[in-house]
């Protein structure tokens, strides 16, 4: 049977983990507009392992990748995707009862989560004031994510396997020919099989130039700070606040904030709004004994979803060979490793690995035209 020639659309985390896993199987060529692969999202992402995340179907994603996060393939990476983080989630007074909420929700899928009094809260974070935290959930299984040298395992990968990245690469247009796909970019013409739409923020564009129906993806900015402490951070936990307020972490010796906004937004090179930026420090300075003299660094990046949170992977049905890898959200890094084997194999016209297929996961709840996006 000839190999199949498919081309990825987009270098950020999805479409570079689904390319590098079909390459031992299929003629592989990734396209990424910019000059290097995960400069939007990927590229900005605060990267952390949280299991108790979205809900079931995000959580088993991410639970099946931790193995290959802590114990990568040979030659993959050249230091640890992953390190352990303390992790602390807090709630005010009057906010007290949603933590009851949380654990209910999510006790019986993660045994770890643990409540912590107060003082020991405030012992682990001891910036933290005493009014921000009547109660406290820490995880034992957070972890810190390297972005960097995840994508360049997955492009090591694709590059091992025979599979080509092509940066500076922007498609024009994109048509259905004589059974195959041509696809137009800056003046150079190529043809394939299948086309998978992993384009990001600009999944539903790509989908238009195709003469494919959109999906509803609606891109959401998340703002960022770096901030400089004259205490030593490292060993500080990942602190969220219970309804996603604020969340700060160490990052390289700062305090990396975020007022974990989610600001609707056309698909762009995102930069963070100054009003944004106001609203963290303060909830931080709220939250905390620290006083926010200089930012050291600033950024933005846009998460993409649709309506019921979850991923968009499967084959069109009105386009013959048009696959979507979109709508990963703020769980695409984490659960990349299984996402890349999971769209690799709908991609080769097989089922959902086994593995995942034991856990629940099947295709029908994150194929393009399901339900909850038909009737939206």
């Amino acid at each position: 049977m000839a190999r199949l020639n498919v081309i990825v659309v987009g270098g950020g985390m999805a479409g570079m983990s689904c390319a590098a896993n079909l390459a031992p199987h299929c003629d592989v060529t990734v396209l990424e507009a910019e000059d290097a692969p995960g400069y939007h999202s990927s590229g900005r992402s605060a990267a952390s392992y949280i299991e108790p995340y979205v809900n079931r179907t995000i959580f088993t994603l991410t639970h099946a990748s931790r193995p290959f996060f802590e114990n990568p393939p040979a030659g993959f990476a050249d230091a640890p995707l992953v390190t352990p983080r303390a992790d602390l989630m807090i709630a005010a007074a009057a906010k007290a009862p949603l933590i009851d909420a949380y654990l209910a929700r999510w006790s019986e899928l993660c045994p770890g989560l643990v409540e912590v009094d107060a003082a020991e809260a405030r012992r682990r974070a001891p910036l933290l004031r005493a009014a921000a935290v009547a109660r406290a959930v820490a995880d034992p299984n957070v972890m810190d994510i390297d972005v960097h040298g995840l994508l360049n395992g997955f492009r090591r990968m694709l590059k091992a396997n025979g599979g080509e990245l092509v940066t500076r690469s922007r498609v024009q247009s994109l048509a259905r020919i004589g059974g195959r796909w041509r696809v137009d970019v800056d003046g150079r013409r190529s043809t394939c099989d299948v086309v998978v739409d992993a384009a990001g923020a600009w999944g539903d564009q790509l989908a238009r130039r195709a003469g494919v129906e959109p999906v509803g993806l609606v891109p959401k900015r998340r703002s960022v700070v770096l901030l400089k402490s004259e205490r030593d951070v490292s060993a500080w936990p990942m602190v969220h606040e219970v309804e996603s307020e604020f969340y700060f972490k160490p990052d390289a010796g700062r305090l990396l904030l975020s007022p974990a906004d989610a600001t609707p937004s056309e698909p762009c090179d995102a930069q963070p709004d100054e009003y944004d930026l106001a609203v963290a420090v303060e909830r931080f300075e709220r939250a905390t004994d620290m006083t926010v003299t200089r930012i050291e660094r600033r950024w933005a990046g846009l998460r993409s979803f649709v309506t019921d949170s979850l991923p968009v992977v499967g084959f069109e049905p009105s386009a013959s060979g048009f696959f979507w890898l979109i709508g990963q959200g703020g769980f695409g890094i984490q659960t990349s490793p299984t996402m890349g084997r999971l769209s690799a194999a709908l991609v080769r016209g097989e089922d959902v690995p086994s593995d995942l297929r034991e856990r629940g996961i099947t295709a029908a709840e994150i194929a393009p035209r399901r339900a909850a996006l038909v009737d939206r």
